[in-house]
């Protein structure tokens, strides 16, 4: 099963330099992989319905402390839901290549997410474990989104894409507590081991009994949002702006069958809880006749068969929430049946769009004539959906009816009851053969002209004629419609190791069969035949008397108008609380902090009396560090000019280096110096385009509010830090970290082996987010592509950087005095040094820099190698190359910059996060854990005995990282601003506290 899904995402991230080579002819070699994982499939068959009861189970431990595993199980109901998911997923994939013009863009993309949304179906139904499962489910909901608003420059599918990711993500996020609720409750979020312990939850009373009841329906308000049951139906409609292999693949045998399956898959345990028949029967009928209502009224083939999908939603929604051993059996084969029927139309509306240019029923006809092989297929399909005899709808159908006819007569329900739902399917189901007959007519028949309209007929539309490469897909899903009616024991065999748990009403043993006698639900099936052809008959009349209804409530314009009210108030809470006053931003955040710090403090009465100290053994050193942190602090708040401000921040930086290094700590401290030099070189770079002095601005009550606000936020933290201390009650969990650190990790360093071993997680989103940070600084202010590299040197003119001149034109006395010291051109000491004017070079700085580049580097890859036994690490040693580099830019300007970091930061940035995801999984594909480590020992020649920790691996990731963050904060602060300046773009508007300042390059 783990294959399965990482061939599906490994192809998928592939897919791009497929169709780049191949063009839509790699939609093959996508199909290839769902087709083989089918093949597969069809090999588990022995081992999922063995005579033992033992399912093929996949358990990977993931988070165990969590009880989250990433556990895969593949039993008779994951059996089913993977043949609609792999077989019509390849078939879908295959059939594109034909659907999908040569020149189309984005085709590359299309079929990675397409692909991609098939693994993932897959995990969401072999998934044994709430929260993984979770995972799956809203991955399909991103997916989603990205597959309906495939057609960018479309603002109607870029509209449906956000809803429909606004109403399954609200969903999804209930479900999540829901699952939560549910797995506390059990004790263990195994799906298995909730549904072995359901009936004793069930039975619970009081307490636990409620939150079961409530997880239970917050876990159905899930389902019913992703298969768009009411009041959430109107997002399916609305993802028809999607290309129609998307429809017909997501919205007919996948992702609308989410909700179902996971219905199915919690029914065994949970039919009888509180609130599950309720949301069941009434959303689920409800739907049924809202959406078959709905299908009458469109005119356009996918609108017709999204609100059919809609109705018949509702319909299995019903039928698998039942909870008896007949309803079990008939929804499942109602499943199969309706992916079968349901994918098939979709790709045959598909090709009459592609063949006509038009969907819409009052432009189509004799499609028929010109194209009857096609006109066959959509009869099949048709026609099983309508439930007629000898195929898989019919079976299907009949079989439900007898499902709620034996829950009439022997159910709990009541005689009433259960018969009132029986008529409402019935109705449903006329409603369903009414629309099957529109659609069908709609698209193939040859059109007479409308009473009193033109005597002549309706001309055939144009129809280019149909290959059968193009055909082949809902062909193939035609035949195997027929082949299930005429043999659906075939079915029963796959679905009755699901339904046997289940209690059953009927004392009389029920069968999927062609032919039952005739019974009750034959009768019914034939009212279906007789009112259903009677609706589409008297279409005209029923149309007019549509027409004339009251509008039902449009639950779509609601959504919209709750939108527009939630921006409207978004804005108004913006317009309040983003005033672009830095000094009301602080206010706030300060404010809230001391008011919910000191009323914990004030109501928790913590012991003032416990552990604490001002100086650690009497040390006079760390009283000077503390002086100097608080003249710092003191002095940067008192500056006038902005260098002086940001040189005093850092000397409190480099003060609290200077505690750390007194406590013991040197790898904090080589960190934390690294990181200050680091933020004042930036921060420098950055004030060249701001104005030197900093202004007053705040006066009377303002600033006596910052005083008061400043001195009450420093006075609570040093009462916590105070409480914090005395208050442990526990041995500190650090005392343990450095003998776990060697054994566990093989590493002296304790820092360093808990960030890329024991926290390596913490340590890996730590490093995207310095990725994302990264991204943010260039694309703020990078005006160029961010892999557009700068000119080589050996292409600018010497001397003809930063170039200034005396008004008269005139060289200046420096650039004089410069010349006659400068370095012989065809010897320079940098690289690009020459290209500076002489008055902008330093040859004691270019010599200094010369002579320490290269030890800096060297120094860097010892500091990343050895951090795991001693000081140092990746992040240190990141930030020592990234100091190198910088002094390589202050001696040679941009050119020099370039030269010196050949590879982009873009690159660096993506091959550090690949190192370190690399170093996550390959332990699974050796039966470890995502991030063990492994110690190999091992002799060399020359270096005698060397031990080697994998998360040294991890490690140069995390360096890759960080020389990428540096050198994007260079070229961004320092190699832009050089340009700008160089290039003489305009001026610098500042705006500080609401009032414009002075205008400065």
């Amino acid at each position: 099963m783990l294959i399965v899904l990482c061939a599906h995402f490994i192809m998928a991230l592939l897919a791009p330099i497929f169709f780049s080579r191949w063009g839509r002819a790699a939609f093959y070699v996508l199909a290839a992989v769902p087709a083989a994982s089918f093949a597969w499939l069809l090999t588990q068959y022995g081992a999922v319905y063995s005579a033992t009861g033992i399912n093929p189970v996949l358990d990977v431990p993931w988070i165990p402390a969590l009880g989250v595993n990433l556990t895969f199980r593949m039993d008779a109901l994951a059996w089913l839901m993977s043949l609609l998911v792999l077989g019509v997923g390849a078939l879908v994939l295959a059939y594109c290549a034909r659907y999908f013009k040569t020149d189309d863009a984005g085709l590359g993309g299309f079929g990675a997410q397409l692909l991609a949304f098939a693994g993932v179906m897959f995990g969401l139904v072999t998934a044994d474990n709430l929260i993984l499962l979770f995972v799956f489910w809203e991955l399909t909901t991103v997916l989603s989104y990205l597959l309906i608003g495939h057609a960018r420059t479309r603002i109607a599918a870029r509209r449906a894409a956000l809803q429909a990711l606004v109403v399954t993500t609200f969903g999804g996020l209930a479900m999540l507590v829901g699952l939560i609720m549910v797995g506390e409750g059990a004790g263990t979020y195994s799906i298995s081991g909730v549904l072995a312990r359901a009936p004793q939850l069930v039975a619970a009373t009081g307490t636990p009994g409620t939150v079961l009841d409530i997880g239970v329906a917050l876990v159905l308000v899930g389902a019913v949002t992703k298969s768009a049951l009411l009041p959430f139906h109107f997002w399916l409609p609305g993802a028809m702006a999607a290309p129609t292999p998307v429809s017909a693949y997501l919205h007919a045998a996948a992702m609308v069958k989410a909700g179902i399956y996971l219905v199915a898959r919690l029914a065994p345990g949970f039919s009888g809880t509180a609130h599950w028949q309720l949301l069941v029967t009434v959303l689920g009928l409800a739907t049924m006749l809202v959406g078959g209502w709905r299908a009458l009224r469109q005119h356009d083939l996918k609108l017709i068969l999204a609100y059919g999908t809609v109705s018949q939603l509702g319909f299995l929604m019903v039928v698998v929430g039942l909870g008896s051993r007949e309803a079990a059996l008939a929804g499942m084969a109602m499943v199969l049946a309706h992916g079968l029927f349901k994918a098939a139309l979709f790709l045959v509306v598909g090709i009459i769009d592609h063949q006509s240019g038009t969907r819409d029923i009052r432009e189509l006809s004799g499609v028929f004539r010109s194209a009857p092989a096609l006109g066959v297929v959509a009869l099949i399909g048709a026609a099983s959906m309508a439930g007629l005899p000898p195929l898989a709808g019919f079976v299907a159908k009949e079989s439900v009816f007898a499902a709620f006819e034996a829950h009439a007569r022997y159910g709990s329900a009541g005689h009433v009851a259960g018969f009132t739902v029986l008529a409402l399917m019935v109705i449903g189901s006329i409603l369903t053969f009414a629309y099957s007959a529109r659609f069908l007519w709609g698209g193939f028949a040859r059109k007479r002209p409308a009473p009193g309209g033109a005597a002549a007929p309706v001309a055939d539309t144009p129809f280019k004629s149909v290959d059968w490469l193009f055909l082949g897909a809902p062909a193939l899903l035609s035949l195997l419609t027929v082949a299930y009616g005429a043999y659906p024991q075939l079915a029963e065999r796959w679905i009755a190791p699901y339904s046997a748990p289940f209690p059953a009403n009927d004392p009389h043993p029920q069968h999927l069969l062609l032919w039952h006698g005739v019974t009750l639900p034959l009768v019914l099936s034939a009212v279906v035949v007789g009112g259903g052809l009677a609706l589409f008959l008297l279409r005209r009349r029923f149309e007019s008397l549509q027409a004339r209804m009251p509008a039902l409530v449009d639950l779509e314009r609601l959504y919209r108008q709750a939108i527009v009210v939630l921006d409207l108030v978004a804005i108004w809470v913006t317009g309040r609380t983003q005033r672009g006053s830095l000094f009301f931003y602080l206010a706030v955040i300060l404010g809230t902090a001391i008011a919910a710090v000191s009323a914990v403090l004030a109501t928790t009465g913590p012991d003032w009396l416990g552990r604490h100290y001002t100086v650690d053994g009497g040390t006079p050193f760390q009283v000077i560090a503390g002086v100097v942190i608080v003249v710092g602090a003191l002095a940067a708040a008192r500056a006038s000019k902005r260098f002086m401000a940001v040189l005093m921040v850092s000397v409190t930086g480099y003060g609290v280096a200077l505690i750390f290094a007194l406590q013991g700590a040197p790898d904090l401290a080589l960190t934390q110096m690294l990181v200050e030099t680091i933020v004042l070189v930036a921060f420098v770079l950055a004030m060249r385009s701001l104005p030197p002095g900093l202004r007053e601005r705040t006066r009377g009550s303002h600033k006596l509010l910052r005083v008061i606000l400043g001195a009450a936020f420093g006075a609570v933290m040093v009462v916590v830090g105070v409480v914090a201390m005395g208050s442990r009650i526990a041995t500190p969990v650090s005392l343990g970290l450095p003998a776990l650190a060697y054994t566990g990790g093989g590493g002296l360093n304790v820092v360093n082996v808990t960030l890329v071993d024991i926290r390596a997680w913490d340590t890996f989103g730590e490093i995207s987010v310095l990725a994302i940070a990264a991204t943010g600084v260039a694309s703020l202010i990078f005006v160029r592509g961010r892999g557009q590299r700068l000119a080589r040197a050996e292409t600018v003119e010497t001397g003809s950087i930063g170039r200034v001149g005396v008004p008269d034109g005139s060289p200046s006395p420096v650039a004089e005095l410069a010349r006659r010291f400068a370095v012989v051109p065809g010897n320079p000491w940098l690289v690009a040094g020459r290209t500076l004017a002489p008055e902008r070079r330093s040859i004691i700085i270019e010599v200094v820099t010369r002579l320490v580049f290269h030890s800096i580097m060297v120094l860097s890859i010892y500091l990343l190698l050895a951090g795991h036994n001693g000081t140092g690490g990746g992040f240190a040693g990141g930030l020592v190359a990234g100091l190198a580099l910088t002094i390589r830019y202050l001696a040679g300007g941009r050119f020099e910059l370039a030269e010196a970091t050949r590879v982009s930061a873009g690159t660096l940035l993506g091959l550090g996060l690949a190192a370190a995801a690399l170093t996550a999984l390959a332990p699974l594909f050796l039966g470890g854990e995502v991030f063990q480590s492994a110690i190999l020992s091992f002799d060399l020649p020359v270096f005698g005995h060397v031990k080697f920790v994998t998360s040294t691996l991890f490690d140069i990731g995390v360096y890759l990282v960080v020389v990428g963050l540096v050198i994007d904060v260079l070229r961004s602060l320092g190699s832009e601003i050089d340009q700008h300046e160089e290039d003489g773009i305009g001026d610098i508007t500042l705006i500080e506290d609401d009032e414009p300042l002075e205008v400065g390059r």
